[in-house]
């Protein structure tokens, strides 16, 4: 790894809540963490609390500076000193922003890309159930939304295709892997 450091848990939530005031931004940062973690014990065993990092920070200059996307988020993280690969691993989720084109390479960065989205469109698809929850969501159920372009309409499909492709694997196997992790997740509680 570069030169710098990186945040530990307790850094990282003060950070993540002095950028972000809104629940729902709060609650998404901490889904894709739970999600990161869930595929770094599958396939990065070593480096777990990396993988949930990097998934809590993510979306750290979204709630307030949304036309910077991903800019932001790099000057902040520089100006603290952080490592230019952890900066670099959270900034590539915005590959193919108009302002932004760090393109994912190593594979937590692929992950990242991928479950983005998806984690948006798995937890539409499973608020709409009677449940409420993943714990009882299929695969099935998601792909029948996926193919609704109308539902969750902010969620780009295009992403969690080209994350799919990227990780090198069906996006059927992507969606079951995800709402297996999210379900992980179910009733942990919020920070």
């Amino acid at each position: 790894m570069s030169e710098g450091k990186i945040p530990d848990y307790d850094e990282a939530i003060k950070l993540l809540k002095k950028y972000n005031s809104e629940e729902f931004h709060i609650h998404h940062a901490m889904v894709v963490s739970g999600v990161m973690k869930y595929f770094a014990e599958k396939y990065d065993n070593e480096n777990l609390v990396y993988w949930e990092l990097v998934g809590l920070l993510h979306d750290l200059d979204f709630e307030k500076y949304p036309d910077e996307h991903c800019v932001r988020c790099v000057e902040i993280m520089g100006a603290l000193g952080y490592e230019k690969a952890f900066i670099d691993a959270i900034a590539s989720h915005g590959y193919g922003l108009a302002q932004f084109d760090t393109k994912p390479e190593r594979y937590m960065e692929k992950v990242l890309f991928a479950v983005d989205e998806l984690t948006g469109l798995i937890g539409a698809t499973a608020i709409m159930r009677p449940s409420k929850s993943v714990s009882d969501l299929e695969v099935k159920s998601v792909m029948k939304k996926y193919k609704t372009p109308s539902f969750a309409a902010g969620v780009s499909r295009e992403i969690i295709l080209k994350g799919a492709e990227l990780m090198g694997i069906p996006l059927e196997e992507l969606i079951g892997e995800t709402i297996l992790a999210m379900r992980q997740l179910d009733g942990e509680p919020e920070i």
